[in-house]
This record gives structure tokens, C-alpha cells and sequence, in this order.
């Protein structure tokens, strides 16, 4: 549910925490200012930037799939799932909805590491 999406010839992934880390049984708590809706401006201002420069991809848009990882490692790793794969109970689609060409983030290695592992199973 906490998610963006951007249309593109080309999708970056991003992991921000965006929100704290939820009190038990609730993934998600308050939103985070400085170290999680700064790092998803950022991103999108970077994204901006890219597309509105003809130069920098000839005839190539970059979009985007943002997630939220609620600062929780967990709920972060089923958050990358859904770039590799299609959501529970449904049926595979063909051909693929976007093309991920790379994930930015999450901000603590731990995570990162442990998301990079999942998708490397996805090539």
C-alpha cells in the first residue's frame, strides 16, 4: 500500500523508510521527514532531472517503482518481492509490467544486502 509509481521506458526500484518502524503487529509507525521523504525527493528530483534533459537518454524515460520499508527489515524484503514477481494469488503476466533495470536503497546495509540476495534470484 506504500508505494509510488511512475511511468518509464525504463523503472528504477527505490526502498526508502519512509515511515518508522510500527509498534508490534503493525509494520508501519510515523512518517519520517528528514531521512525518508527527503531520500524519496531526492530520487525524484533526480528522475525530473534525467527526463527533462534531452541529452542525458536520447528517446529513453526513466520511471519509477518507490516502496516503503517502514524501517523494518522484514517488510522490506516482501516489499522487494513484488519487483521480481507477481502479487499473491495472482497469475503471472506476460510480459513482465515494467522493465526494473536497478533498486536504490534501502538505507541500512543489513537490508540492502539482504534485498540484493533475493533479487539476484531474479536476475
Amino acid at each position: 500500500p506504500h508505494a509510488i509509481r511512475l511511468e518509464g521506458d525504463l523503472t528504477l526500484g527505490g526502498l526508502f523508510p519512509v515511515h518508522a518502524r510500527g509498534p508490534a503487529g503493525v509494520p508501519c509507525g510515523p512518517v519520517k521527514k528528514e531521512k525518508g521523504i527527503h531520500r524519496l525527493e531526492a530520487m525524484l528530483y533526480a528522475l525530473d532531472r534525467v527526463n527533462g534533459d534531452p541529452r542525458v537518454l536520447p528517446n529513453l524515460t526513466l520511471g519509477a517503482r518507490i516502496l516503503d520499508t517502514c524501517s523494518r527489515d522484514t517488510y522490506a524484503l516482501e516489499q522487494a518481492l513484488s519487483f521480481g514477481s507477481c502479487p499473491a494469488g495472482s497469475a503471472p503476466r506476460r510480459p513482465p509490467p515494467e522493465r526494473l533495470v536497478g533498486v536504490i536503497g534501502a538505507s541500512a546495509s543489513s537490508v540492502s544486502i539482504m534485498v540484493a540476495n533475493v533479487l539476484r534470484l531474479f536476475a
